[in-house]
Order: C-alpha cells, then structure tokens, then sequence
C-alpha cells in the first residue's frame, strides 16, 4: 500500500487525479488531499506519506516552500511537482529540493499513470534497502550491545569483579583508558534507541569505546587507548580527543550534553574505581553542561571547589525550592571557608554576604516574603563566634527561605504544571517519559518542557528524579518496606542505582540514611 497526497488549490485537479489513480492503482493505494501548503504540510506530520502530488502555484505558502519544509523534515518522500510553468527556473528548484519529477499542465493521463508506477518502484527500492538496514541493525543490536552492556555493568558496578575477560574479547592490551560518564537533557523514553545509535555514530569513528546501555538519561562510555598516546603520563592527549568527542555530540544529538571523566587507568582491577570517579565528576557539572575531566580536576579542585562555586549550588537550590538538597552544600561551604581562612570574622563576613544574598534571592521570587531573622542576622553575627551554632544558624534561614520559594511557587503555579505534577506523583513507580506526562496534561513534549524549565528552574528528568528521591527519603524514615521496596515504589528497578542515586543526592546510603533517622 503507497499513501498519496495530492496537493493543488484547485479541486478540478485533485479530482481528475483522483480519478486516475483510483482506476489504475485501487487496491495499491490510500489517497489524501489538500488544498494549500500548510495543509498539506499537516497531513505530513500525522501520516507516513510515500508520494506528493504538488502543484507550485498556490496562495499563502506556495508548493516549492512546502516542498523545501516536508523534504527537511520527511528527506525519503517522493515528490512529483506540478507546474502551470514550463520554465527551467521552477525545474532547477525543485530538483535542488530533491523533487522526482517536473510535470507541467495540463498533464497527460497515461504520464501520471507511468510517473506513480516509477514513484512506486522507487518507493519499493527504499523500503528494501531500510528492510535490510534494519535486519542487520537487529542482528547487531542483539549481538554487540549485550557484550558490551555485560562489560560495562560488570566493571562499572561490580566492585571486585575480574573483568580481564573482556579485555581480551575486546583485546583490550597495552592500552590506557578512562570511563565517562555521559548525561543527555530532556530526553525522552522514546528517543533513547535513536540518541544510542547517533552517540555510537559520531564516536565509534574516532576513538576505541564501549558503551554501556541507557540508564534514565545516563550512559556510561568505557574510552580505550594505544599505551603510547599516555607517554610520560601526560594525559593532553587523550583529553583533547575526548574534547573534540564531546563538541561533536554537542552539536549533533543536543546542546547542554554533561560529561565527567575518570583518571587514565591501565589496570582492570581500577574499573569499579573509575567509573566511580567518573560520576564524581558528573555531578561537578553545571546544569547548563559541560565537561570536567579527574586528571584536571585534581589539578583545579581548590579552585573549582571553591566557596563562590559551593554559595552559586546552593543559590541554585533555594532557586529550586529544595530545602533538603541545601544542605550537603551549606556543610561543604562551612568547610571551604574554615580552610579558606584562620580569621574567624572573615568567615562571618562571607556567611552573611550569603545570607543577603540567599534572602535577595526569596524576594526576588516572593516579593512579599519577610521574615525577621534576616533583619537581626547582623547583630547575631556580630556576637557569636561558634562554628557550629554559626551553621545552624545559616542552614535555618536558608531552609526557611527554600521553603518559602517553594510555597510561593506552589500558589502561583501554572495549572498545566501541576496536573504534570500530579501525574508525576500517581505514576511515580513507573518509567513516566516527558510524552508520557505532555500527553496526559495534553499538551506538546516541548512545551511541557519549557514550562518544567520555567516553572521548576530544572529540566523534567531532574523534577522527576527530586521527586522519587523526596518520596524515597519519606519513605525510608518509616521501617514498613526494605530498602529494596522503596525503590520499587519510587519507580527503580535497579536497587543498586537507587542507592547511588540517592547518594549522589544526599550524601549517604538509603541504609545510612535509615539508620540516622531511626536513632
């Protein structure tokens, strides 16, 4: 079966077509009909169009502008243009825009006949040569992928395990090699298979690698080396290949792209170790992207760990609304300035510049937020010299003005949002996609994105996985379910990603967080 779409704002002409095809092509074709471009280009949208009938003079967006929309967005189409001008101008165009044939009016009976029956053939030859792309593609996915997932789940999440195994099946000999960590924003249940095969497209070319499957929005990459490019244990090398990877990746999947990257290792057994260090990396990463590398870190931590990198995490996490998540960061920033400087009244002079600064930020959002102990923080500086009540302090008004954002946040949200929202926490225990949620709410995947970015200040993978983590921690103060249940019920099916995900979160273990609230 070949679906048509006849396109011409004359119905005469729509008709007299559909009068042909119909009589010599019945039962091999669905026909559509349109009347101008922009409707023709939503028949597109919705259907699997084969062949386009398409005439070029047409009110509104005329048919080599629709033409140069549908052949961008759909390039496999076959079109057939239509044309009242026998001039070469209109024929070079449309050729250039990929068009299989130039017919001018009126057009010949037994020339639109020959015409589809050629589009046909051509429509066949395609649909043969993506049949056994997509069977070869299916014996490769089946094959290759399962090896190299056994691999990257046995050396990234087996502490312990003998992986020199698939070292040699992978004849991986004097090589050096780092794992990286790879997380893609806003993407979507439904476009990982696609994002997969485009990230093992642009780096497979370049570079020995061995990816892992997807995990939510994550991958894990196993990059491998000649001994000689880590000659003298300069690693300038390596980075820059990896660097130029991630640029491609960047510009080819999406803009945004995270990256963490271990040290250069050559032993199997460090495997555990690295990808470890390699998601330490990744969680250094800003929101908006980028990529840190261990070896540079080490050489850099000092300054990229330093108070103004801790105060702007937790300027983004009052942002947030996330009281919780506050706090990791406001121990990390005491310890910062407390190695910063031996002056006591220094360290109260940069805890109360964070506090203007935090309460800026809660009166920024909440124009009507006030709250007294603000007012008296100076006074309370000026007499108090103990670190820990000097702490206790901070973390009190910081949580305090989170909460208050979120509260500001919850009054004013929009109403398509918190339908978002809503779903979110009914299906929690699912794999919910951002189409999921978008069809549910009924609105587009884009749009609901936008809003999450707008309304939440975090992308919906971020939303959602606060979410489980919050639902997980509530859950986890209560000694009802093993820890095991809880991450069922907050929607992961791996228990040991669930652990490191809410230690990446919170800075300990679900057990260790368990313990700690039992006592």
């Amino acid at each position: 079966m070949y679906n048509i779409l006849l396109t011409d704002d004359e119905q005469i002409m729509i008709d007299s077509l559909t009068f042909i095809l119909n009589k010599n092509f019945s039962e091999q074709v669905q026909l559509f009909c349109a009347t101008s471009g922009t409707e023709a280009l939503e028949i597109v949208a919705k259907n699997q169009i084969d062949i386009i009938f398409m005439d070029i003079n047409m009110p509104g967006l005329n048919g080599l502008e629709t033409v140069r929309y549908i052949m961008h967005s759909k390039p496999g189409t076959v079109v057939i243009i239509l044309s009242a001008f026998d001039e070469f101008q209109y024929a070079q165009e449309a050729v250039s825009l990929g068009a299989f044939k130039y017919l001018t009016k009126p057009v010949n009976r037994n020339t639109v006949i020959d015409t589809v029956r050629e589009a046909m053939t051509h429509v066949d030859k395609k649909r043969g040569q993506l049949s056994t792309e997509v069977e070869l593609h299916k014996k490769l996915d089946l094959v290759s992928p399962m090896v190299e997932s056994d691999f990257i789940y046995s050396a990234a999440f087996g502490a312990g395990n003998d992986v020199s195994d698939y070292f040699s099946y992978f004849e991986i000999e004097n090589c050096v090699w780092c794992f990286c960590c790879l997380e893609i924003p806003n993407v979507e249940n439904s476009q990982l298979l696609e994002i997969y095969n485009k990230i093992r497209n642009v780096i497979t070319p370049k570079a020995h690698c061995i990816l892992g499957s997807f995990m939510m929005n994550r991958i894990a990459i196993f990059f491998y080396f000649p001994s000689k490019m880590y000659e003298d244990e300069n690693p300038s090398k390596i980075i820059e290949v990896i660097k130029s990877l991630y640029n491609l990746l960047s510009i080819q999947i999406k803009s945004g792209i995270r990256a963490g990257i271990s040290k250069i290792e050559s032993s199997p057994s460090a495997t555990n170790s690295a990808y470890n260090k390699a998601l330490e990396m990744l969680n250094n990463v800003s929101e908006q992207g980028g990529i840190i590398f261990a070896e540079e870190w080490v050489e850099n931590q000092e300054t990229r760990n330093d108070t103004g990198g801790i105060a702007e995490k937790i300027f983004a996490r009052i942002r947030a609304g996330d009281a919780g998540g506050l706090h990791a960061f406001i121990g990390q920033y005491f310890e910062s300035l407390q190695k910063k400087y031996d002056n006591t009244d220094k360290i109260k002079n940069s805890l109360f510049e964070l506090l203007v600064n935090v309460r800026n930020i809660a009166t920024e959002i909440d124009s009507s937020y006030h709250n007294e102990s603000f007012d008296n923080a100076f006074s309370f500086f000026s007499r108090e010299n103990d670190m820990s009540k000097l702490e206790q302090f901070v973390r009190k008004l910081c949580s305090e003005c989170a909460v208050a954002v979120m509260d500001s946040a919850s009054r004013v949200a929009n109403p398509i949002i918190e339908k978002a929202s809503a779903f979110i926490m009914e299906h929690i225990a699912e794999n919910i996609s951002l189409e999921d949620t978008a069809q549910a709410v009924n609105v587009s995947s884009f749009y609901l994105s936008k809003l999450f970015k707008e309304e939440k200040n975090v992308n919906y993978v971020t939303y959602v996985t606060d979410v489980r983590m919050e639902k997980a921690r509530s859950l986890l103060k209560e000694a009802s379910l093993s820890i095991k249940e809880i991450s069922a019920v907050v929607g992961f099916n791996d228990q040991n990603y669930f652990s490191r995900a809410f230690r990446s979160k919170f800075g300990m273990t679900p057990t260790e967080f368990r313990d700690a609230a039992q006592k």
